[in-house]
């Protein structure tokens, strides 16, 4: 469902160390860069669900990011080509070329992860962070990547057995994504998130997850891990259902607005 302010003026595409990136850039304000999970994109993660108007509407620039090998960003079948520190790099080279020195960053699942590499590698380039839909999963990693690459392998999502890695197929191709990038995305490096690099974040944090999330998993415990943290249990709500939950959206705009 397209949102009537999103344009196609708004979107653009530019090379990042030889990958080929999309992105959108809509409205003007404060930036904040938008970093969808795994399997999704700029319009599955943020304009479907309404994130991009509630930004905007709050006078915000706002800055979404197709992650190498989704949306409509470049395909990539070399699993070494990605990793969570490469797409942090895919953003900032974004933000550089659109000139911004600093932006408050939300991340969704995947995009999580990757808001806490960019933030690792340039603390001075983030203002405020929201992890959506991970908690101490961050950290504790989930069902292995081995059986989640596999279940995007097989012929047909009859194939697939495991709960969890159905739930990714059938969702991988909801949003009509490149099953073969995204088991090689699923097959590239996966750096930990190390406690003690969390410990040494200085900015504001919001941790945010659904009380029914079990990708995801607790949120307060994630939040322990970080100094100038707080977080919020969206109570029902599940990995797919809390990322256009509307307390979600106010309490991030509330955040934003005291986190200076």
């Amino acid at each position: 469902m397209q949102d009537s302010l999103v344009e196609d003026s708004n979107f653009a595409e530019f090379d990042s160390d030889g990958v080929t990136i999309h992105y959108l850039d809509v409205g003007e304000g404060d930036p904040v860069l938008l970093i969808h999970g795994f399997a999704s994109n700029i319009e599955a993660n943020w304009v479907a669900t309404g994130w991009v108007r509630t930004l905007v509407d709050a006078g915000k620039r706002v800055i979404a990011i197709d992650n190498r090998g989704h949306g409509k960003s470049e395909k990539l079948y070399d699993p070494e080509r990605y990793g969570a520190p490469a797409m942090a790099e895919d953003a900032v080279r974004l933000m550089d070329r659109l000139g911004i020195e600093r932006a408050d960053i939300i991340g969704y699942s995947m995009g999580a992860r990757i808001a806490a590499f960019l933030t690792f590698a340039h603390p001075e380039r983030v203002r405020s962070l929201v992890f959506g839909g991970l908690g101490i999963t961050m950290v504790r990693g989930m069902i292995g990547a081995g059986p989640l690459a596999h279940a995007l392998e097989q012929p047909s999502i009859d194939d697939v057995t495991n709960a969890t890695a159905r739930s990714f197929r059938r969702f991988a191709e909801s949003t009509k994504s490149d099953l073969n990038a995204l088991a090689a995305c699923m097959r590239g490096p996966r750096e930990k998130v190390k406690p003690e690099a969390l410990a040494e974040i200085s900015v504001p944090v919001f941790v945010v997850v659904g009380s029914e999330d079990v990708i995801g998993g607790s949120p307060g415990e994630l939040a322990a891990l970080i100094p100038n943290s707080q977080y919020l249990e969206l109570k029902g709500r599940d990995h797919m259902k809390a990322v256009g939950d509307k307390e979600f959206k106010r309490a991030v705009l509330d955040f934003l607005r005291e986190r200076r």
